[in-house]
């Protein structure tokens, strides 16, 4: 509905940031280890350690590597958080996942940017969920293929159909519609403390605030929405950030077109050079 646009995060950053979540799992289990073998060795990492999360999920059996990137798991499907634990038991280790995708090639296929280029592997200068998090301007060819994505990117897999019919409600994981698809024009202006008591504990808010706000700019020129031009406007003549300021000139032009070359020329010769490109880019550069 027009004036009520939102965007939208990624599953990987709904509820508690999981590094926290997955952090508090392992200390349990430590716990629990340290009791029944009080002299065992342990190191536990969450996504920050020496080993790669996937390899070692593929090697404890837990998956095997999808077309997608993902760990697929038979009854997870991809939605899953991977930490490791080393310990000094013996345990009897796994045999590895034999599976493949076969045939299946849908999420390469529907991949916004081709950024999947088959066998699990990733070209991610193109991948959504990357450029998202990036802190400059988004590349020209990439900005209208983010739609109203304001952190990361699920189509690999919600089309998945190994994810089909998973159920992904977990305790520990509480989930805040209004936080996780929020309304756009709101966050054009918050302040570092807003961000940070709203989003603060999500894992899509470690970027921190300006990539957020520069993908919700490029959001309301996807939705095409006229009734923030009002903020936008704002946004363009008073923020200090010089890439925000051209983003939001860029949208502006984007979303009325020659009615902008007005309000955007009037103001091009107090900008500097990188904020005057957007300007012009706004109004010359045609929407797909």
């Amino acid at each position: 509905m027009k004036g009520d646009r939102r965007g939208m995060f990624a599953r990987a950053s709904w509820g508690q940031d999981y590094h926290t979540i997955m952090r508090n799992r392992l200390d349990k289990l430590s716990k629990f280890l340290q009791e029944k073998v009080p002299d065992v060795e342990i190191k536990s990492m969450v996504d920050t350690g020496v080993l790669s999360d996937r390899a070692v999920a593929e090697r404890s059996g837990l998956g095997f590597a999808g077309k997608n990137g993902f760990i697929i798991n038979e009854d997870l499907g991809t939605w899953t958080y991977l930490g490791e634990m080393l310990v000094s038991i013996p345990f009897k280790p796994d045999d590895p996942v034999i599976d493949s995708c076969g045939d299946c090639n849908i999420c390469v296929d529907r991949c916004p940017t081709g950024a999947l280029v088959g066998d699990g592997q990733l070209n991610s200068q193109k991948c959504i969920s990357f450029l998202t998090q990036t802190k400059g301007y988004l590349k020209d060819e990439y900005r209208y293929k983010i739609g109203n994505r304001l952190y990361g990117c699920d189509t690999c897999q919600q089309v998945c159909p190994r994810n089909r019919g998973i159920n992904t409600e977990h305790d520990d994981i509480i989930l805040e519609p209004e936080t996780l698809k929020p309304r756009l024009v709101p966050l054009l202006k918050m302040s570092n403390k807003q961000f940070k008591e709203n989003y603060g504990h999500l894992a899509g808010a470690w970027r921190g605030k300006k990539p957020i706000q520069r993908n919700a700019i490029i959001a309301l020129a996807h939705f095409n929405e006229e009734s923030a031009i009002p903020e936008l406007k704002d946004v363009a003549l008073t923020d200090p950030r010089p890439m925000i300021r051209g983003t939001a000139h860029w949208a502006i032009g984007q979303i009325l077109g020659e009615e902008a070359r007005p309000f955007v020329m009037s103001h091009y010769e107090h900008e500097i050079e990188e904020v005057q490109q957007e300007m012009i880019k706004g109004l010359e550069t045609r929407r797909p």
